[in-house]
């Protein structure tokens, strides 16, 4: 999609008001959120070029605003400032996305388990809503599906006071976002997903700290084992490592 249609879906979410002034979070932090998603989601693509000065003149603000927008995603390794030839969204390293999973695993691994061994059912009804709502999903609606993934997993998080730990896990998970965007075929693995969610649950309903822990490992080792045939089908978004 050119950027410029891109920028204009951006509009249409942001509504009449371009950006929502009563939010507490200032304009560079609402673009950046907004960009984010769109590279994540793939609405932006991997090399697709993009410019402070387009930015400022489609949302009607400074350029400061959006500057401080670039930094952040440039911070988080999704667009890249080449000299003398512009800014782009960043090809997905192959490397980066497996360090993500690595530290992903590391911290939701540890929080699960310390959820199973103190829970309570207001938790468990919070969880068993979550699924079903993921089991109304229709096939194809991949960015309905992903959010209440990320729903499902941040529930967790917080339920277990490890709202830092949700923060540094959602911003390294970001290049792992990006390659499940890519792939979801909407035959069988979005039910195989919810499955997965449901023997996490089942886990922790039963207080089954070690069944929990093996359970949510394998979940979020899926992406190893599938990484080299999504980097093949896709090779013009990844970098050559």
């Amino acid at each position: 999609m050119e950027i410029t249609k891109v920028v204009s879906s951006l509009l249409d979410k942001l509504g009449s008001d371009n950006f929502r002034t009563k939010e507490s979070v200032s304009i560079g932090a609402q673009l950046h959120r907004l960009l984010r998603s769109a590279i994540i989601e793939g609405e932006i693509k991997p090399g697709q070029s993009i410019s402070e000065i387009e930015m400022s003149k489609t949302f009607s603000i400074s350029r400061q605003p959006v500057r401080e927008a670039f930094i952040k995603l440039v911070e988080e390794r999704l667009i890249e400032v080449l000299p003398q030839r512009g800014t782009y969204v960043r090809k997905i390293s192959v490397k980066e996305v497996l360090d993500a999973q690595y530290l992903r695993e590391i911290i939701e691994v540890a929080i699960v388990r310390e959820v199973a061994l103190k829970h309570d059912d207001g938790l468990l009804d919070t969880l068993q809503h979550l699924l079903a709502e993921q089991e109304k999903v229709a096939p194809g609606d991949s960015k309905s599906f992903l959010r209440l993934d990320e729903e499902f997993h941040r529930t967790l998080a917080l339920y277990a006071g490890r709202e830092y730990c949700w923060r540094v896990a959602e911003s390294i998970k970001a290049q792992m976002d990006r390659v499940r965007f890519l792939t979801y075929d909407f035959a069988s693995p979005i039910a195989g997903i919810i499955v997965e969610h449901r023997n996490i649950f089942e886990a922790i309903k039963a207080g089954d700290a070690d069944r929990a822990e093996q359970t949510m490992r394998s979940h979020v080792r899926e992406i190893v084992s599938s990484l080299p045939k999504i980097s093949g089908n896709y090779p013009e978004y990844f970098v050559a490592e």
